[in-house]
C-alpha cells in the first residue's frame, strides 16, 4: 500500500459532473489499496468572481478580508468533493488549511509555508478515510486566514506529501505530461516519461506553464516525487523526479520560450565602478524584473548596458532608464518591444559539448538573427526578433531530435 497525494485544479473540478469524475478516479485508487490525500483548487472561475465581488465594494479592499473571501472558493469544493466520495461509499473528510494546520507567514495573498501538522489527517489515512484538503490557503501564527498566490494549491499538494513523506505526489490538470514543447507552437512535440527536477525548474522559470515553479522548488527541496497527469484522460502522464535516470541522458528534454519580453538599452555610460548598480538599481526598486543582462565595453572607454523586462514593464520601465541615462550624460536609450526568448534545457548539456554551437547553426541556417545569448549549466537562452519564434522552435526541436522518441542532435 502507497500513500498518494493527489491535486485537481480548477478545470478539473470546474462543474457538479467534473467533482463526480474526480470522485469515482479517487474512490477507485482507494479500492486499489492505497492511502489518498487529495487537494483541490476552487471550481474554475471562482476565484475570479469573488474577486470581482471585491472589487466592486472596495477597489483596494484589505488583503487580510480579501483573504477570508478568496479562502471560501477551496472550501466549496472540498465539501463537494467529500460528499461525492461518501454517496460512493468511500470514507473521506474535508479540511480547510487551517483546520490541517498548514501554518504560514502573515503576507497576505503571497504567504509562504512554514510548518504542517501532519497528525490529524494520518488518523483519518489510519482509519481508511480520504482526506480532502483545499489547496491555496493556510493560517498564519496569529489565526489569520492566509492564501498562497499563485500556483497555491500546487504549493499545498507538495507541501502535504513532503510532512506525509507520501510515495507520489500527482498533479491532476488540463494536459497529459510535460512536453518538450508547446504542441500548439510545434505539433512534433512529444510527451516525456520523466525530467528532472532540475529540468523542470528551469522550464517552469522560462515560461512553461504547466506547473508552478513554487511548488517544482519545494519539491526539489524535499525530494517529493511528482507526477503530470490529465484527469480528462487516462495515461502515464509525466514523472518529475530528484534522480537523473542511469541511462545516458538526452541532450536536450524541452524547449521553452516566451513572448512576454522587452529589451532595453543603454548607451554611452561611463565605464567606472557602480555603475551597473546605477542604472538597474532604480528598476529594481520599482519591483521590476531584469533577466538577461549583457555589458559592452567600447573602444571610448564608454558602456552599452541592456537587459530584458517584462513586457508590462517596458514603458514604465523605459521612463525609469531614460531619467537614469540624463543623470548619467549617456548617449542614448533604446528599446525593442518585439522580442522573444527561446531556451533549450536538458541535463545531458552537462556532458557534451557542442550543443550550444549546434544550436546557433541552426538559427544561422533559417536566417535567424541571435540579439542576446545567455547560459548556465543546463540551459541556453537566445533573444530573436517575436516574428521568428515560431520558426526558431520547430527547428531547433527537429535539430536536436525532439521529434522521434530516440533522436540525435543534427
Amino acid at each position: 500500500m502507497s500513500l498518494l497525494v493527489q491535486k485537481y485544479g480548477g478545470t478539473s473540478v470546474g462543474t457538479v459532473e467534473r467533482i463526480q469524475a474526480v470522485a469515482e478516479r479517487v474512490a477507485a485508487d482507494r479500492a486499489r489499496g492505497h492511502d489518498m490525500v487529495v487537494v483541490v483548487s476552487a471550481m474554475s472561475g471562482e476565484t475570479n468572481r469573488l474577486l470581482g465581488l471585491a472589487h466592486a465594494l472596495h477597489p483596494t479592499a484589505p488583503a487580510r478580508e480579501v483573504d477570508v473571501l478568496l479562502a471560501t472558493g477551496e472550501q466549496v469544493t472540498i465539501a463537494l468533493l467529500t460528499m461525492a466520495l461518501e454517496h460512493l461509499g468511500c470514507s473521506a473528510k474535508s479540511y480547510t488549511g487551517g483546520q490541517v494546520h498548514i501554518r504560514t507567514d502573515n503576507a497576505h495573498g503571497r504567504a509562504r509555508i512554514l510548518a504542517i501538522d501532519g497528525e490529524r489527517v494520518r488518523e483519518d489515512l489510519a482509519n481508511g478515510r480520504v482526506v480532502v484538503i483545499a489547496g491555496f490557503q493556510g493560517m498564519d501564527g496569529d489565526g489569520n486566514i492566509t492564501t498562497l498566490g499563485r500556483g497555491g494549491s500546487d504549493t499545498t499538494a507538495v507541501a502535504m506529501a513532503a510532512a506525509l513523506k507520501a510515495d507520489e505526489c500527482q498533479i491532476y490538470t488540463d494536459v497529459d505530461g510535460v512536453y518538450t514543447t508547446d504542441p500548439r507552437i510545434c505539433p512534433q512535440a512529444r510527451r516525456l516519461a520523466q525530467i528532472t527536477v532540475e529540468e523542470m525548474l528551469e522550464l517552469a522559470s522560462l515560461g512553461a506553464k504547466v506547473l508552478q515553479i513554487r511548488s517544482v522548488e519545494f519539491a526539489g527541496k524535499y525530494h517529493v516525487p511528482l507526477r503530470v497527469l490529465s484527469s480528462f484522460e487516462d495515461g502515464p502522464g509525466t514523472l518529475i523526479t530528484y534522480k537523473e535516470s542511469k541511462m545516458e541522458q538526452a541532450l536536450i528534454s524541452g524547449i521553452a520560450f516566451s513572448r512576454d519580453e522587452a529589451k532595453l538599452t543603454i548607451k554611452g555610460v561611463p565605464d567606472k565602478p557602480g555603475i551597473a548598480y546605477r542604472i538597474v538599481g532604480d528598476i529594481a526598486q520599482a519591483n521590476i524584473n531584469l533577466d538577461m543582462i549583457i555589458q559592452n565595453i567600447g573602444a571610448d572607454m564608454t558602456t552599452d548596458f541592456t537587459f530584458t523586462v517584462p513586457h508590462a514593464d517596458y514603458r514604465q520601465a523605459r521612463e525609469i532608464l531614460q531619467s537614469t541615462a540624463t543623470a548619467l550624460q549617456a548617449r542614448e536609450v533604446c528599446g525593442d518591444e518585439r522580442i522573444a526568448k527561446i531556451s533549450i534545457v536538458g541535463v545531458g548539456m552537462r556532458s557534451h559539448a557542442g550543443i550550444a554551437s549546434t544550436m546557433f547553426r541552426v538559427l544561422g541556417e533559417e536566417g535567424i538573427n541571435i540579439q542576446m545569448i545567455s547560459t548556465s549549466e543546463i540551459k541556453i537562452s537566445v533573444v530573436i526578433e517575436e516574428k521568428y519564434l515560431e520558426l526558431a522552435v520547430r527547428a531547433l526541436h527537429s535539430a536536436f531530435g525532439l521529434d522521434a522518441e530516440n533522436g540525435v542532435p543534427g
